[in-house]
């Protein structure tokens, strides 16, 4: 009898060493990006203790100026690279599972890997277009503070208010269960090549968008820059997406932001 515990045990060393790889890399660029995120955060509460000081004498705040082109550029890197430092762990799982698959049909597992992750990434790029704009837009009407945190009761309950509503409606649960389900992906979904773990990464990471925009949002309330509800809704979006009662979570966590909203404009007004 021919024995095939050996080339089965050699293909599960190598599932191991690809996903052993990629972990390490996904490992590695999130803490790249939570550590940018961190030197930027510090130059930026250090530039918005002293535009409360030049208002306090009276005189007008640095950063109420007109945004160039430059200015949106880095602001969009940030929003950029702190969609990576957020999103990218909750991908991990699923990334984990496409880089075994690919091991497994023979291909560049860890090439085609890092496509499909960089197709994922590119949805948030693309996300992060949208969200540097909205930015721009609130700093020109003066609706957000130096601390990029919202001046406005009624733009804060307004989002609050949205994003509790979003987590109810049907879209929302579409792309969640989508998000929550990486074994039925990659059965409907798989594609061969290159080109198809770009397309898939990217579908995934539309669906992912379309999860958690509004979550990203709550940051124009809370503080675009700060680390802790970063780092909070962060932690939220693991849980809605890999834990057992996630989607209850998500629902509950919607009803309280829907809440607080009302009662933000109620006190606003």
């Amino acid at each position: 009898m021919i024995s095939t515990a050996g080339p089965a045990s050699s293909l599960e060393r190598m599932i191991r060493h690809d996903r052993l790889v990629v972990a390490g890399g996904l490992l590695a660029v999130t803490l790249l990006a939570w550590l940018y995120l961190w030197l930027i955060a510090t130059d930026m509460a250090a530039m918005g203790a002293e535009a409360e000081r030049h208002t306090a004498m009276g005189m007008v705040m640095p950063d109420m100026r007109a945004w160039g082109i430059a200015d949106f550029f880095w602001l969009f890197l940030m929003w950029a690279i702190m969609m990576v430092a957020m999103m990218l762990p909750s991908a991990a799982p699923l990334i984990l599972l496409v880089a075994g698959t690919y091991r497994r049909r023979g291909s560049d597992a860890r090439w085609l890997t890092a496509t499909f992750a960089g197709g994922y990434l590119a949805a948030w790029v693309a996300f992060s277009v949208v969200a540097a704009l909205a930015q721009t837009v609130l700093h020109r009407t003066a609706l957000l503070s130096p601390s990029m945190a919202s001046g406005s009761a009624w733009l804060a309950g307004g989002i609050f208010i949205a994003a509790g509503v979003y987590q109810w409606l049907p879209v929302k649960n579409a792309c969640l269960t989508h998000c929550r389900s990486p074994l039925h992906f990659l059965t409907h979904e798989w594609k061969e090549g290159a080109a198809g773990a770009l397309v898939m990464g990217l579908r995934h990471g539309w669906f992912c968008v379309g999860c958690c925009w509004t979550l990203m949002a709550l940051l124009f309330v809370v503080g675009v820059m700060n680390l802790i509800w970063v780092a909070v809704i962060a932690a939220f979006v693991l849980v809605e997406k890999l834990a057992r009662q996630g989607p209850r979570v998500g629902q509950v966590a919607g009803l309280l932001c829907t809440v607080w909203g009302v009662y933000v404009l109620l006190v606003g007004s």
